[in-house]
């Protein structure tokens, strides 16, 4: 009898012990995961134009501590959806955060564009074009999103400036007719350049072009674009990009929920970028012996800084050309793992644990943009545009905390429907 009661006194202590562990194990992860998506939200609050009296108040810069003079219209984007996420941190006041956004969207109001479009870089003090930029509409439709998110949470004027914005944007403007595409730029002294031809980070500009009160665009567009299929290794097929960079499958997903939904041709977008991020994930293991920074369990190639400046061309395979159009140098940036939260958590969370042990990674506004573990190097810099897609997917993951503020949204909820997207 005495034997038993030892042993039930015995089961119950390692029980409490396992029971004490597990909560540790997991408590500790959304620690991690919490002190970036604050880290990330301070950069939009400290790093965009608060000076009241000036042409740029609200304008977020493209990096930090670099270029101090520009502008990322696209990080201004994501610095009016870090607002709502300030007042839900208790960052701000929701009193604080309304009148930053209000300021903001007055700025963007006043602002110079052609057709309701943005130029991707400005001067952080007047909104001016800077760097002989483009429009973007890519760019533009980011910072519609921010606006839109921003304005369904805090309503009253904040909404309705924010759908003037998007009223404004002239969407088929932007379309080649010839081919029905969307062109990628538009530069007064040239014209428009590029093609949206082929799938990358763009879905959200077909949702927002066909969801517009004013200049819709008909559902040819979306389905204008080519898609691609392939896959790696003995992974699920999917829809690729180009380059394979990691943020083309994660961008449109930070706003728009695409879970349980599925186009005309079947295509779900949300399961295409689960399995586009798994390919990035076992692309960069199995190239762990040639890379110490995939050793270090680093993964998620996107564009990003590198030893050797900017590079737009990272990714995994599958790719163009028959998987030769992405580049690898053994640079892993943060937020292409952190940016697919939502799609591979336990692989995320892996590599944000071997995050933490890099030395000089992580600074004032949590983890700075890339590091190379062969090269030596961290980047300087952090970019807007990085911690924004951090920001938000953590949010998401968290709580669909921007998904379900977002998703209230009439005009978005129009468009998916006019797309065949349900």
């Amino acid at each position: 009898m005495l034997k038993k009661k030892n042993n039930i006194i015995i089961l119950s202590v390692l029980s409490v012990i396992l029971i004490t562990f597990l909560v540790n194990f997991v408590g500790n992860d959304s620690k991690i995961l919490k002190n970036e998506k604050i880290a990330s939200i301070k950069y939009f609050l400290e790093q965009s134009n608060t000076t009241e009296d000036s042409l740029g108040y609200g304008l977020v810069r493209d990096r930090y501590p670099a270029n101090p003079s520009i502008a990322s219209i696209a990080a201004t984007g994501y610095g009016l959806s870090a607002l709502p996420m300030a007042v839900e941190e208790k960052l701000l006041s929701k009193e604080e955060a309304f009148d930053r956004a209000n300021r903001t969207l007055d700025t963007l109001l006043n602002m110079e564009t052609i057709e309701g479009f943005y130029y991707h870089f400005v001067n952080i003090n007047t909104g001016k074009r800077e760097w002989n930029s483009e429009l973007s509409n890519i760019d533009t439709a980011i910072l519609v999103a921010g606006a839109l998110h921003a304005g369904e949470y805090f309503g009253e004027e904040i909404k309705d400036k924010a759908e003037k914005i998007y009223k404004k944007v002239n969407w088929p403007w932007f379309v080649d007719t010839k081919n029905n595409q969307f062109y990628m730029g538009y530069r007064p002294e040239k014209g428009f350049e590029g093609h949206w031809d082929y799938y990358a980070e763009q879905l959200i500009m077909y949702v927002l072009g066909s969801g517009s009160p004013t200049f819709p665009i008909d559902k040819k567009v979306y389905n204008s674009f080519t898609r691609s299929y392939g896959k790696y290794g003995e992974g699920e097929e999917f829809i690729h990009s180009w380059f394979g960079s990691i943020f083309t499958y994660q961008f449109s997903h930070g706003w728009i929920d695409f879970r349980n939904k599925s186009d005309e041709k079947g295509v779900n977008w949300f399961e295409n970028s689960i399995n586009a991020s798994l390919a990035n994930y076992n692309y960069c293991m199995d190239l762990k012996d040639e890379y110490k920074s995939f050793s270090m369990g680093g993964w998620g190639l996107t564009a990003s800084d590198t030893p050797n400046g900017y590079n737009g061309l990272l990714g995994a395979a599958p790719s163009g050309s028959g998987n030769t159009a992405n580049k690898v140098d053994g640079t892993v940036a943060p937020a292409g793992s952190l940016g697919s939260i939502v799609f591979t958590p336990k692989e995320t969370i892996k590599a944000a644990k071997n995050f933490e042990e890099i030395q000089d990674l992580k600074g004032k506004y949590g983890y700075k943009d890339a590091f190379n573990i062969d090269k030596n190097w961290v980047a300087n810099d952090y970019i807007g545009i990085d911690k924004g897609i951090t920001m938000v997917m953590i949010g998401n993951y968290e709580s669909d905390e921007v998904w379900k503020v977002f998703m209230k949204n009439k005009y978005v909820n129009e468009g998916l429907d006019k797309l065949g997207i349900k």
